[in-house]
């Protein structure tokens, strides 16, 4: 699979951007995980397997998202620079910043941490597809689906998959409550604001008036 998404358009604004929003993505993950009061689907779903494997939620998150971007294969997607950083970087963040966070402390502090989490997401979401150098492995999945069956909503085909994964991660022991049902409810109004908010404007187009690759607007986040 060929890399999608070139850097000849504003390269030092979107590489920033991309690791920026990459680094911010992970601290906000470690935010909900520390406020105990429930996580997003796929966290629920990392939680779990953490719980089951002994390893860390970092590493799982690494683990699941490279098994994600293999399913990209037969979906005939193209990763970006932006695809392979977010596997790597976001795992690495949270594990740092989840050692750096104290566990437990007063129902107010948590609250305040998953507040912060989720707006710190909903951020991270815009600054990272808003560099316009690839969607992450999850997004993918989703999107290149709905590609390979017209037929089928993208809504419908993200609920699908997030119920499945969000089930299979309680089933494990993941922590599903009240900052699943927050996430839930903001994460679609956040993204909505912070994606244009931070999209990098196209570059000059082609001499043939074809779009370019990578300039295509960023898919909203799957989660």
């Amino acid at each position: 699979m060929a890399l999608i998404g070139n850097l000849r358009h504003r390269p030092v604004r979107r590489l920033v951007q991309l690791y920026l929003g990459l680094t911010l993505y992970g601290v906000s993950m470690a935010l909900m995980v520390r406020s105990d009061l429930g996580l997003d689907p796929w966290d629920v779903f990392h939680q779990g397997l953490s719980e089951l494997t002994n390893l860390s939620f970092g590493t799982v998150t690494i683990a699941v998202g490279a098994l994600v971007l293999l399913l990209w294969i037969p979906l005939r997607q193209r990763p970006g620079l932006g695809t392979v950083s977010n596997v790597v970087v976001i795992g690495l963040v949270v594990d740092a910043t989840l050692t750096l966070l104290p566990t437990g402390g007063p129902l107010g502090a948590r609250i305040a941490l998953l507040i912060t989490g989720i707006v710190a997401n909903g951020a991270a979401t815009g600054l990272y597809l808003g560099a316009r150098l690839g969607p992450g492995p999850r997004d993918g999945l989703m999107t290149g689906f709905v590609a390979r069956r017209p037929g089928r909503s993208v809504r419908l085909v993200r609920t699908v998959i997030e119920v499945t994964v969000l089930a299979l991660g309680w089933l494990l022991g993941g922590t599903v409550g009240l900052g699943t049902v927050a996430y839930a409810l903001a994460i679609g109004p956040l993204a909505q604001l912070f994606i244009p908010l931070f999209a990098v404007p196209d570059g000059p187009a082609p001499a043939s008036g074809a779009a370019g690759p990578g300039t295509a607007a960023p898919p909203a986040p799957a989660g």
